[in-house]
């Protein structure tokens, strides 16, 4: 198969999920409690569903996620919630990463609109230091993380340093989230 075929055929694939992710997503989730109720159902499996969608939420951004982070701290304690939440989130992170390295632009004009690419690519443009830039971000709450990895991946960023930039970076604020919320319970 050729390159175009598939990107075309990944792209289908993605979009046909992200459609349904939203249609159930949508329908059953307006709150933390709706999501929390919705990991609860897959029973003693709900810490392994909550990693999977956290790291399936940063491939395919289609929530917030702080949503998965709360509903992770609420649902099972602190420190599993974070535990499930940081693996989850740092392993979509790098999937993330390597996806736009694989198929550059197309899949990044897939998951983000082009006023998001060009209002980062400006903002990152002006920034001395990318990987500082990165590492900051991955630190603070409501950043783009999703959007970042998969500019990172764009420009080809050394993998070392972007993974080590998501293994350092990452658990700071999943934890502070996860200490916040596991207050509610």
């Amino acid at each position: 198969m050729n390159k175009k075929i598939r990107i075309v055929s990944l792209c289908v694939v993605i979009v046909i999920l992200i459609v349904i992710l939203k249609i159930t997503l949508n329908n059953e989730l307006s709150s933390i409690e709706d999501f929390q109720a919705y990991i609860d159902r897959f029973g003693i499996a709900g810490p392994f569903f909550l990693t999977i969608f956290q790291a399936f939420q940063v491939v395919v951004p289609v929530l917030p996620g702080y949503l998965g982070c709360a509903a992770g701290a609420v649902a099972f304690g602190t420190e599993i919630g974070f535990i499930c939440n940081y693996i989850g989130i740092s392993a979509g992170s790098i999937i993330s990463y390597f996806l736009a390295r694989r198929y550059g632009l197309n899949i990044v004009n897939l998951m983000f609109s082009e006023k998001t690419y060009n209002k980062w690519r400006k903002k990152i443009e002006k920034s001395k230091s990318y990987e500082r830039f990165l590492f900051i971000a991955t630190l603070l709450p409501l950043f783009p993380d999703d959007f970042l990895c998969y500019f990172s991946g764009l420009i080809k960023m050394d993998r070392r340093k972007f993974i080590w930039i998501i293994i350092l970076g990452k658990p700071w604020c999943i934890l502070a989230y996860s200490i916040l919320f596991g207050m509610i319970k």
